[in-house]
């Protein structure tokens, strides 16, 4: 759950630039590497972004209210 997390947030952020791009300068980053913004490359990223921020919206739900971005490492204590 948690490379999840840290993919989705990752892809959330590209999404977050993108708009940020397109609302300043107009200018779209996903269309100009997919070369148009109905390519089926464009569409998959604009998909694959819309999911990661619906799964941060239901993860937390899931887990209780935990949004888990590093895994839980336990401390062994060595026997002398």
């Amino acid at each position: 759950m948690v490379i999840a997390n840290l993919i989705s947030y990752i892809l959330v952020l590209i999404g977050a630039l993108n708009w940020g791009l397109y609302g300043i300068f107009n200018f779209n980053l996903v269309s100009t590497i997919f070369a148009g913004p109905r390519t089926i490359g464009a569409i998959i990223v604009y998909s694959l972004i819309a999911v990661a921020a619906l799964w941060l919206i239901i993860s937390p739900i899931i887990t209780n209210g935990a949004l888990k971005l590093m895994g839980h490492r336990e401390v062994r204590e060595e026997k002398a």
